[in-house]
C-alpha cells in the first residue's frame, strides 16, 4: 500500500504560483509512474501532468492547456514529486490531486484509470 499526502494548495490571486507536493510515507518513487489529476466541481477528474523514470533519464507529458505553465518534477532524494503552477487563472481552482502506480518500464500514464493509488487532494482557489 502506497499512502500519498499532497501539500501545497491554497488561495491565490490570478497571475500567482503556487507548487503542489506529493510524498509517499516511508518509500521513494523510482519504481513508480506518478501523476497529477484535478477536478472542479461539477466536471470529471481531469489529466494534468504525469512523470515517470527509467534509469537516469525522465520522461514527462503534460495536458495541452497546461504544458507551458505546469511544471512537474521530482526532487534528487526521490521522495517528492512537484508540480509547479505558474500564471494561475481562475479556471485552474479544483482540487489537486496526486496518483501513482508501480511502472518498471518509464512508461507515463494519462488516464485516471492507470493509477492505483491517489492522495486525498489539496484544494487550490484561484481568484480573479
Amino acid at each position: 500500500q502506497v499512502q500519498l499526502v499532497e501539500s501545497g494548495g491554497g488561495l491565490v490571486q490570478a497571475g500567482d504560483s503556487l507548487r503542489l507536493s506529493c510524498a509517499a510515507a516511508g518509500r521513494t518513487f523510482s519504481n513508480y509512474a506518478m501523476g497529477w489529476f484535478r477536478q472542479a466541481p461539477g466536471k470529471e477528474r481531469e489529466f494534468v501532468a504525469a512523470i515517470s523514470w527509467s534509469g537516469d533519464t525522465t520522461y514527462t507529458y503534460y495536458a495541452d492547456s497546461m504544458k507551458v505553465r505546469f511544471t512537474i518534477s521530482r526532487d534528487n532524494a526521490k521522495t517528492t514529486v512537484n508540480l509547479l503552477m505558474n500564471s494561475l487563472k481562475p479556471e485552474d481552482t479544483a482540487v489537486y490531486f496526486c496518483a501513482a502506480r508501480w511502472s518498471l518500464s518509464g512508461n507515463y500514464y494519462i488516464r485516471a484509470t492507470d493509477y492505483v493509488y491517489w492522495g486525498q487532494g489539496t484544494q487550490v482557489t484561484v481568484s480573479s
